[in-house]
């Protein structure tokens, strides 16, 4: 039996701080089989050592912004991949990221997603995160609320019509890979700063630790740009053998704009390109020409 890994999660956070954290929601039959046996006891994943810095103000996008980004796996073009700022709804700021595979990828995996993260308006924290996705005709939907009082995650979701619940708790800080990205853009970023916290993806909880590495320019088909090269790593909390790697570009501007992201699904390498965006009060720009992406 061929273990399916959600493939909305993976492209969704390839563009967040969490793209290498995507997994199976249920472990191979191998794994399984390992489960049956006693095991030693887990190992712990390290606590953060700080928390997050203060954010910037004010923030670097607003509601109406529109980012579009191609989607690039197993060294072909795969799909696109859309984040829109919404408008404030309930005294939160919800942002949409739209993921939809191309007919030449969806002959290996076709996903058609939408995910939903409600941010607090000056913190940036989620107060909810919901995510509805079809992955090879299978529908799943999920539904998470965060409570910062008590820092525990309830997941209500649903795969093949079956409901389920799971609950867990996180650290210093809860987020969601929908919304980390929009985070990242306010945060002081400067060559060395260490960047650590919980974040919920795939039906469970991981701990990313990384760095700014350094400040580079980037020059791709939607222009020249220097950038911020973050480099993190993030490990299930339950299970801290599984890990990925990711890497980001965001630019050292007042627009914060994420340029690209690197990261891994079970196929292999994917990567998000930013192609055009649109932002309120701004003439909108699109990618021209077929330049390769260098750093």
């Amino acid at each position: 039996m061929t273990v399916m890994r959600p493939t909305l999660a993976a492209l969704l956070v390839c563009i967040s701080s969490a793209a290498w954290a995507q997994l199976p929601d249920s472990e191979s039959p191998a794994e399984e089989n390992k489960a049956q046996k006693p095991a030693p006891a887990p190992a712990r994943v390290a606590p953060c050592g700080q928390r997050l810095p203060v954010l910037r103000n004010p923030l670097a996008f607003a509601p109406g912004e529109l980012l579009e980004f191609d989607l690039d796996a197993m060294g072909a073009t795969a799909g696109k991949m859309t984040m829109q700022v919404q408008k404030k709804q309930d005294g939160s700021l919800p942002v949409q990221i739209k993921v939809q595979t191309n007919s030449f990828f969806s002959k290996v995996r076709k996903v058609d997603a939408t995910a939903v993260s409600y941010l607090h308006p000056k913190t940036l924290r989620p107060s909810r995160y919901t995510e509805d996705a079809t992955e090879n005709e299978v529908r799943r939907t999920v539904d998470v609320a965060f409570n910062s009082k008590d820092r525990s995650v309830r997941v209500n979701y649903t795969q093949k019509g079956k409901p389920g619940t799971n609950n867990y708790s996180y650290d210093h800080e809860g987020l969601d890979v929908a919304g980390t990205i929009y985070m990242m853009r306010q945060l002081p970023l400067k060559e060395g700063l260490p960047v650590c916290f919980d974040v919920y993806g795939v039906r469970r909880m991981w701990r990313m630790t990384g760095t700014v590495v350094k400040r580079e320019h980037v020059s791709m088909p939607l222009g020249e740009f220097e950038a911020w090269h973050l480099s993190g790593t993030a490990v299930r909390l339950d299970k801290p053998s599984m890990s990925r790697e990711v890497h980001v570009w965001i630019t050292d501007d007042e627009r914060r704009l994420p340029l690209a992201a690197v990261g891994s699904i079970d196929l292999g390498a994917v990567r998000a390109t930013l192609t055009s965006y649109s932002r309120p009060g701004e003439k909108a720009k699109q990618a021209q020409g077929k330049e390769q992406l260098k750093w």
